[in-house]
């Protein structure tokens, strides 16, 4: 006879708290492409590797985000080049 329930590999709060940095790293990653991306590139490339380390359901949300993550970074790049400064500013 069993007394606890079988041992399953997510739990539902792991689940959900991983699921949700995989939306939040996607929905960073898209904000970052118009606004701070000095910030919200790093931000959403650490928040996609931790729920695809967590395991996240929603694997193509936090992939996309970790991509978003990584243009933020090349169009600062991108416009520091341009602008042929150490920063960008308006």
């Amino acid at each position: 006879m069993q007394l606890t329930a079988p041992a399953t590999g997510r739990t539902t709060t792991n689940a959900r708290d991983a699921d949700g940095m995989a939306v939040a790293s996607f929905v960073l990653g898209l904000l970052g492409l118009l606004v701070f991306n000095l910030f919200l590139g790093p931000t959403a490339i650490v928040l996609a590797g931790v729920a695809l380390w967590r395991g996240t359901g929603r694997r193509g949300r936090a992939l996309l985000g970790l991509g978003l993550g990584v243009a933020d970074l090349v169009v600062l790049v991108a416009l520091m080049q341009a602008d042929n400064a150490l920063s960008w500013s308006f």
